[in-house]
């Protein structure tokens, strides 16, 4: 069904395309297969009802993709329909070196996701639009390597989710749960922080914003029909919540013991280090939300020494893990 409509609205397409005078809803009809074939499986009585309805629906969703279709009204009365090139094409496309660079880059970011064939595409037809042939757009920083890991197969659904806004239902397994519990969102932006995609979206069971870290869900993401339920905040106040449930956002210090020649992440934001000999160095590090679930990923090389409620958390995360 839905290959028959993209045809019908193709050609549809093409038609009002293709004129060079107005075409009547009785000349579009006559000539597009697909209507013709539903006005004789409507019968007599109710054929021209049901064209109407479709070519009504068909000619709203070309408007909705962009498609700017006239509407010219003769001497006679008489309605027609044309779509004129020159309303309907886009403008030449320029692109500078620095700006086909930028595009490059861009395209490298991808290369090891699954964008990365989507990327190389969008570069092709830039190319093929315009793009400075002696411009390399990876050539230019060739020495720049950039990455950035989506090999969760939940970030695809999500990325599509987010750009359509459908509702979402997953399975989602936290850091200090045993089991797995299913989770109904309303999915607003997708985050990358210290090489770890995160979720921000609204949590309906729970009727608050929460985010989620894509390692953490399981099985597949399915999408719901229905409208979102909440409003959608804007882009900065979004990675602002990803950025704290990252532990981004530290508003206190945290004491503690790190094994000597690891946790390099940790080294770098902490404030201050002491060494304290036997393989140890003490360290103290801005204390925000999540820095409980980052600890944890150092496993034995840490050790939290204070604040207590951090260490409790730290330690309900280890056993949650244990227990598998």
């Amino acid at each position: 069904m839905a290959i028959a409509k993209a045809e019908r609205l193709m050609n549809l397409a093409l038609c009002l395309l293709g004129t060079r005078r107005p075409l009547s809803k009785r000349e579009l009809r006559e000539s597009i297969e697909a209507y013709v074939e539903a006005s004789q499986s409507a019968g007599a009585a109710g054929s021209d009802d049901s064209f109407n309805r479709m070519f009504e629906r068909d000619k709203d969703d070309l408007r909705e993709l962009g498609l700017v279709i006239e509407t010219v009204e003769n001497l006679d009365g008489d309605v027609g329909y044309l779509a004129r090139r020159d309303s309907n094409r886009l403008p030449p496309i320029t692109i500078d070196a620095e700006e086909a660079a930028a595009l490059g880059l861009a395209a490298k970011v991808w290369q090891q996701a699954r964008l990365a064939g989507a990327a190389s595409g969008a570069l092709q037809k830039l190319r093929a639009a315009g793009l400075p042939e002696d411009a390399d757009p990876y050539g230019a920083h060739s020495a720049l390597e950039p990455r950035i890991p989506a090999h969760e197969a939940s970030f695809e659904p999500l990325m599509l989710a987010c750009r359509d806004r459908r509702p979402v239902t997953f399975d989602y397994r936290k850091a200090t749960a045993a089991r797995p519990a299913q989770r109904h969102v309303e999915p607003w932006a997708l985050e990358c922080w210290r090489g770890h995609w995160y979720l921000a979206g609204w949590d309906r069971d729970r009727g608050a914003e929460r985010v989620f870290r894509l390692s953490r869900i399981t099985g597949k993401v399915r999408a719901r029909a229905g409208k979102y339920t909440a409003e959608v905040p804007d882009v900065v106040t979004v990675r602002e919540t990803v950025a704290s449930w990252a532990g981004e956002s530290a508003d206190r210090t945290a004491l503690i013991r790190l094994r000597t020649g690891a946790g390099y992440p940790l080294r770098a934001k902490a404030a201050g280090v002491r060494e304290l000999g036997d393989g140890w160095d003490e360290l103290e590090i801005p204390y925000g939300h999540g820095l409980d679930a980052w600890l944890v990923e150092f496993g034995p090389d840490v050790v939290v020494l204070e604040p207590a409620e951090l260490r409790a958390d730290v330690v309900d995360r280890l056993r949650a893990v244990a227990k598998g």
